[in-house]
């Protein structure tokens, strides 16, 4: 694919208070809305009985990457992150890239947003880049992280929020998950990292002597729409990447658009990826074609072609 993924799929039991965030408090725009059940997604998802209430598709503004689809069920559902600990294996942070921290972090609070932390931290990473960053609570049981990294040429919307970089995956093992990013999905590594010491510790909330191996894959030169991989050295988690799937609350799923869906199946049959093939009718998305496989890992990710 070669190409930042396109938008993220996160299931909520409330779109209002989940657009009131992203739009109201982020400066998202909303690039569509649907009302009411949307059997054509369902029956991609293969969820008969579980109806949809409503959606929304949004991004940050002139984004061509990094949106976020939305998705209301219409009765109670577990959320992927229910009590889950720190390192547990899963779809963990979506990291939102701004400005000047500290000010966007003032602006929220007197908007009501509560951090878990009452300050930032702050650090250089063993390849030289420095950053600050605050975790939060989102909705449906999503961290969300403020990213700011200084020296950044980045132009920023006025908002000062410039949109979603990172889907943070915590995985047991890295190497295969590294193979899979770089030869599956064609991103190319654009840091690679081990993070120790107490200020990594209380900035994530780790056990004392934990290490972070952290890697990031992109699209040269495309901030947005990346993958980061993330092993707790020390640490041995509860895999949930099986609860991390459409009907669930939380984050599910990463979404790609492709020009040709034959020749991207024939890609993962060369790499021993199976995959299954449907195509999606919906209220919202349309696609002629999708292919929908996991990473080593258990991250799912469909792969469309537009109609």
């Amino acid at each position: 694919m070669n190409s930042a993924w396109h938008w993220v799929s996160i299931g909520t039991a409330d779109l209002e208070a989940a657009l009131a965030f992203w739009v109201g408090k982020l400066g998202f725009e909303e690039i569509g809305v649907a009302e009411g059940d949307d059997p054509g997604l369902r029956a991609h998802w293969r969820l008969p009985d579980q109806k949809v209430a409503r959606q929304a598709m949004v991004r940050a503004p002139g984004a061509a990457f990094g949106a976020i689809h939305l998705v209301e069920w219409g009765s109670a559902t577990e959320s992927v992150r229910a009590d889950a600990a720190v390192f547990d294996l899963c779809p963990k942070n979506l990291d939102i890239y701004v400005d000047d921290l500290p000010r966007r972090m003032a602006q929220l609070a007197e908007q009501g947003v509560i951090f878990r932390n009452k300050h930032y931290s702050e650090a250089v990473s063993p390849d030289g880049v420095h950053f600050r960053e605050i975790h939060l609570a989102g909705h449906d049981d999503i961290n969300l992280v403020l990213l700011q990294i200084l020296g950044s040429e980045t132009p920023f919307p006025a908002t000062g929020f410039y949109g979603v970089g990172p889907l943070v995956c915590i995985v047991r093992d890295s190497a295969p998950e590294r193979r899979f990013c770089q030869q599956v999905l064609g991103l190319a590594l654009s840091h690679d990292n081990i993070l120790t010491g107490p200020e990594i510790e209380q900035m994530i909330g780790l056990p004392q002597g934990c290490a972070l191996e952290v890697s990031i894959w992109a699209q040269p030169g495309q901030p947005l729409g990346e993958v980061e991989l993330v092993t707790y050295q020390g640490t041995d988690g509860a895999d949930r990447y099986s609860r991390a799937s459409p009907g669930r609350r939380g984050v599910t799923h990463l979404n790609w658009w492709v020009g040709d869906i034959e020749t991207f199946s024939s890609h993962l049959s060369a790499h021993g990826v199976t995959y299954s093939s449907s195509y999606i009718r919906g209220r919202l998305i349309q696609t002629h074609a999708t292919r929908t496989f996991r990473s080593p890992a258990g991250l799912q990710i469909e792969v469309h072609t537009a109609i």
